[in-house]
């Protein structure tokens, strides 16, 4: 039985390309795969479908979803990627705006399944009843993240996919399974190979094949949530104190510029400062790198623990706590901890580059290590086990829509797409999730935040 899969995920790079791996994955298992997004997400793809790498050769078509084009963004700003920060809810509003258009496109394309991101909970309302284009929905540019992320759970069929993996958190599966009555499948890291984003890596590795094994860390912080200016400094002159190679990569305007006086100079013989993209995953797999300086957004944490690299967490906002405290308390990760007004030392700094690449006795490295072998020995096993889940779930609904026609159904309109959802956070910040702005306290470690953030909203949760 041949299925069609429609992905349909957020509007950021990351998750594009976590929603192409898992559907090379299931296309490498007879499934028919179909990507929507919007036009300036799909063009890169476009222009590089005829690589031999390129991600999207197992898509049988990329189908545009127009958003509205408002006065504060027009279309070459639909994507998250490299959007200013402060646009981020407007986007999700023009994208809660588009449900109409997407339930014409699943009407013409009338897909089995639908796999659909986090932050559109509207999508499977459309998709299980795609003749009436109903979408009960909110659509204000307020609209709470912790809002989406309940329509996320409660508007997905039988089944949930996670991005992530049973060794690290199997607790919070089966937490969120009973709290949901629904099958929580997890599918892994979805860590691409190959990316569809221009970039320049070639410099960067040969830079790298210079240095010397676990000698150097990687530096990013992505584009969502770049280093402050305070903590940019702190951190250049922690790397410059610790003695330790590193490689330092940033998508935002003139970050090169942006070190203190004499910082470059300094360090030109160890560091090494980009300014553009480069694929996380091409740094971390090269045996140069000892450790990832790191916000700990999620897919950085889950390709860092896929390639057995410790982690050296500086969490910024939003799920970053919450997934720093995975990594620590897994033994794959070390807080730099901030000071009483929040901000980070250049002492601290140092001491924990030093602690996870120099010492000769850390437990750190030899858990990152046996995670990444763990993680391996798996293989394919859970995508084995989404595709039969998958499989039955293609097969109940197409029995549920012969039975419905066969029998005398009077013009009823049966729920034709089965629907379920895959999130791209860590269960931890799908569980509890926070409140759109409401952000840490800085001046707290990782635990503290952590544990108040879980507290709070596992208490508002519940009352749902």
């Amino acid at each position: 039985m041949t299925m069609k899969v429609l992905l349909f995920p957020w509007l950021g790079h990351s998750h594009i390309s976590c929603f192409l791996e898992l559907g090379k994955k299931l296309y490498n298992r007879n499934v028919n795969i179909h990507l929507c997004s919007t036009p300036v997400n799909l063009k890169p793809l476009r222009n590089h479908s005829s690589d031999p790498d390129s991600l999207t050769l197992f898509v049988d078509q990329l189908i545009e979803l127009h958003l509205p084009s408002l006065p504060e963004l027009p279309p070459h700003l639909h994507t998250s990627t490299d959007l200013p920060l402060h646009l981020l809810p407007t986007l999700k509003h023009a994208l809660d705006m588009s449900s109409p258009q997407f339930s014409k496109i699943l009407k013409t394309l009338k897909p089995d399944l639908l796999i659909y991101d986090m932050l559109q909970p509207w999508a499977p309302v459309e998709a299980w009843d795609p003749f009436c284009g109903l979408h009960h929905h909110q659509s204000e540019n307020n609209r709470k993240d912790r809002d989406r992320i309940m329509g996320f759970i409660n508007n997905s069929s039988n089944i949930i996919l996670v991005k992530s993996f049973k060794e690290i958190e199997a607790k919070n599966i089966n937490s969120l399974s009973v709290m949901t009555h629904k099958r929580i499948v997890p599918v892994g890291p979805l860590m691409s190979s190959s990316s569809y984003r221009p970039c320049a890596h070639k410099n960067v590795v040969e830079w790298l094949n210079t240095k010397a094994g676990r000698s150097t860390v990687f530096v990013s912080f992505g584009s969502d949530s770049p280093a402050s200016g305070l903590d940019l400094e702190e951190i250049a002159f922690g790397l410059e104190k610790s003695n330790v190679n590193f490689v330092w990569i940033s998508r935002c305007p003139n970050f090169v510029e942006s070190f203190p006086l004499g910082f470059r100079k300094r360090t030109k013989y160890r560091g090494l400062l980009v300014e553009g993209w480069v694929p996380p995953a091409t740094i971390l797999r090269h045996k140069s790198i000892g450790g990832f300086v790191s916000n700990c957004a999620w897919s950085s944490v889950v390709e860092a623990m896929k390639l057995g690299v410790p982690i050296i967490a500086m969490p910024v906002q939003l799920d970053h706590p919450i997934n720093a405290r995975l990594a620590v308390k897994a033994g794959v990760g070390v807080e730099v901890v901030r000071d009483e007004n929040g901000l980070l030392s250049r002492e601290n700094v140092a001491a924990v580059v030093q602690h996870v690449v120099v010492s000769s006795s850390t437990l750190v490295r030899e858990r990152a290590k046996k995670l990444s072998v763990d993680l391996r020995v798996r293989g394919e096993e859970d995508i084995d086990v989404v595709v039969e889940e998958l499989l039955h779930l293609c097969k109940a609904s197409r029995r549920r829509l012969s039975s419905c026609h066969g029998g005398g159904g009077g013009g009823h309109k049966w729920k034709r797409n089965a629907a379920f959802a895959i999130p791209t956070d860590s269960l931890e910040y799908s569980l509890y999730a926070e409140e759109e702005g409401g952000g840490e306290e800085a001046d707290d470690s990782i635990d503290e935040r952590a544990e108040r953030f879980i507290l709070y909203n596992k208490f508002n949760f519940m009352k749902v």
